[in-house]
């Protein structure tokens, strides 16, 4: 009879190398009386999709010293928000992240809901963020499965089914193991197994708490696990930017329409992103343009995107017919999405 991996020996775990993170309260702190903020929850889960725990951190600071409640963030002016938001990429869930606080301060008084049927309602948040919202925040005894948490059920039960093929299966054994004592603390632990123990590339299965009881560490297999459908090679796609400078400083830049990539984001007009040869487009202002050397390149998830940059000077009477003039004094190219920052470097470096 095999051994079975037991919630309790993985919580004395968590209790003595429980990682410090911004958001998080300390097993010590909520054993006096500490209870988790369920607003510093929801927007760290908001920021941790598809992100590391290492980029949010400065992110959360901020975003918690602005906006220190959710109805702070809910009164937040919407280019505000994005403007710090820009970096973190996936912008959807900035846009989210607002509609999300309006609906919780207007409508719920600013109270969350404490059960995953109930937070899956809210915008951004689908299983895994409410499951999370809801053990953590409120200590039910949710089942919550992130990639940390995929590897680790993968492992313990030597799961040789590839990814995504394997999740139903991975997240049953997840919700076998969930515990109804201290569950947020439990699903804690488990992700902190994932990112600190049981890595992606040699795990420290010698100093794992659960290492009696892996099926993988058993039959050597766990270096190979979980293993995944291979991905098919992203295509890439060409584009062209447009930077005017008027000749008192001012930039012309416009914002982004709220639905599509890097929606509500200010950027650089330009073309369509297309495969196959950069699309013809017209300019967005009449001026004698300048084509860059190099090229503005950067990965979304889906696809390359490779951005010609032109460039062009123009006289304080030319009216543009895509985007307006932002004067140099307002402007900051923290405020740009990631690749729109990209195009800029290039052009304050040419």
């Amino acid at each position: 009879m095999r051994d079975t991996p037991e919630p309790d020996v993985l919580l004395d775990w968590y209790d003595q190398h429980a990682r410090k993170l911004p958001w998080r309260i300390s097993p010590q702190d909520q054993r006096a009386g500490t209870v988790p903020d369920p607003y510093r929850i929801w927007l760290s889960e908001i920021m941790l999709q598809q992100t590391t725990v290492a980029a949010v951190k400065t992110y959360f600071e901020r975003f918690t010293h602005l906006w220190p409640t959710i109805h702070d963030l809910a009164q937040a002016e919407d280019g505000r928000v994005m403007g710090e938001w820009a970096g973190l990429g996936y912008y959807a869930r900035a846009r989210n992240l607002l509609k999300c606080a309006r609906v919780v301060s207007g409508e719920l008084g600013g109270v969350f809901p404490d059960t995953v049927e109930a937070l899956q309602k809210l915008p951004g948040i689908g299983p895994y963020t409410a499951g999370a919202i809801a053990a953590i925040a409120f200590n039910q005894p949710a089942v919550v499965v992130d990639g940390n948490v995929e590897r680790v059920m993968a492992r313990m039960f030597d799961i040789h089914t590839p990814l995504p093929a394997a999740k139903p299966e991975l997240t049953d054994y997840a919700a076998g193991l969930t515990p109804h004592s201290r569950p947020g603390d439990y699903a804690q632990a488990v992700m902190d197994l994932g990112a600190t123990i049981c890595t992606p590339r040699n795990p420290a299965c010698g100093i794992c708490p659960w290492r009696k009881p892996c099926l993988a560490r058993q039959a050597g297999t766990a270096a190979e696990l979980p293993k995944k459908t291979p991905k098919k090679p992203k295509p890439v796609r060409f584009g062209t930017v447009y930077i005017a400078r008027r000749v008192d400083g001012a930039l012309l830049l416009e914002r982004r329409p709220d639905k599509g990539l890097l929606g509500g984001m200010l950027g650089w007009p330009g073309s369509e992103w297309v495969e196959g040869e950069t699309p013809d487009h017209a300019t967005p202002i009449r001026a004698e343009w300048k084509v860059l050397p190099a090229e503005a390149r950067h990965t979304f998830t889906h696809f390359h995107l490779r951005l010609a940059v032109q460039t062009a000077l123009v006289p304080m009477d030319r009216t543009p017919d895509q985007g307006e003039f932002i004067e140099a004094n307002a402007f900051s190219s923290g405020d740009l999405p990631t690749v729109m920052r990209k195009a800029f470097d290039l052009y304050t470096g040419a």
